[in-house]
């Protein structure tokens, strides 16, 4: 499954973006999609997931009521929705796919997830 995520870019605080991340040479059925991010000199971080049956969304707590997570599985997308961007979001942002299976406890875990995008990068300035 190749991952193709887009959407990042330079916003304002409190401005909004929607990432999309696109599979190709696969598709998201009964698979679990992430997005994970990695600011300059840190760790890289869980954002949000949403599991293979779109009926449950995971966020860190940072974002939760701010992100929301959704998925087209007719086009194999996955979309975050990022409102009242913050300083603090900025970062590049990679969307990720397991091979199925993981279990809930591991959704936040990034060696879980077999396929990742290149990534997008989102700059929020003050």
């Amino acid at each position: 499954v190749q991952l193709q995520a887009c959407g990042g870019g330079l916003v304002q605080v409190g401005d909004s973006l929607r990432l999309s991340c696109a599979a190709s040479g696969g598709t998201f059925s009964r698979r679990n999609v992430a997005w994970f991010r990695q600011a300059p000199g840190k760790e890289r971080e869980f954002v949000a997931a949403i599991r293979w049956n779109g009926g449950h969304t995971y966020y860190r707590d940072s974002v939760r009521g701010r992100f929301a997570m959704s998925k087209n599985s007719a086009k194999d997308t996955a979309y975050l929705q990022m409102n009242n961007l913050i300083p603090e979001d900025t970062a590049t942002y990679y969307c990720a796919v397991d091979s199925g299976g993981t279990i809930l406890s591991e959704i936040r875990n990034a060696r879980s997830y077999e396929y990742w995008g290149q990534g997008t990068k989102v700059t929020v300035s003050s």
